[in-house]
């Protein structure tokens, strides 16, 4: 079997600018709460990647993400069994990708203070 190819969150993010497409296997509520800021992300989760894989382009460069590259090195070598050419491993995931300091989207954690506001704004 092939090895698994890795790049760095740099060599990454040129590549997204160029088209590649970022293929990320983390859960909902991991990207809900950080998530890669680049035009094209595709979200397949490893829990479902068996049955999900087939909707990611063969013919298009794809860069396969998670947190710190375990997960995505695991899709990026059962893409590659099942054909995929033109497929990279992430390497640290999106913690090498922030240390980095390419573009993240996070959500907005509301203070407690603003949660019972809005608790009572809705009682009322």
């Amino acid at each position: 079997m092939a090895t698994v190819k890795h790049t760095t969150p740099s060599e990454a993010f040129s590549m997204t600018r160029k088209g590649a497409l970022l293929v990320d296997v983390r859960e909902e509520r991991e990207i809900e709460h950080k998530a890669f800021d680049v035009p094209e992300v595709m979200a397949v989760p490893l829990s479902r990647f068996e049955s999900s894989f087939r909707d990611i382009p063969q013919k298009r460069k794809v860069i396969v993400v998670c947190r710190s590259g375990s997960r995505s090195t695991a899709a990026t070598s059962m893409l590659m069994s099942r054909g995929y050419k033109n497929v990279l491993n992430l390497q640290h995931g999106i913690i090498g990708w922030e240390r980095e300091g390419l573009p993240v989207k996070r959500k907005e954690q509301q203070g407690l203070l603003a949660r019972m506001l809005q608790r009572l704004h809705k009682q009322n």
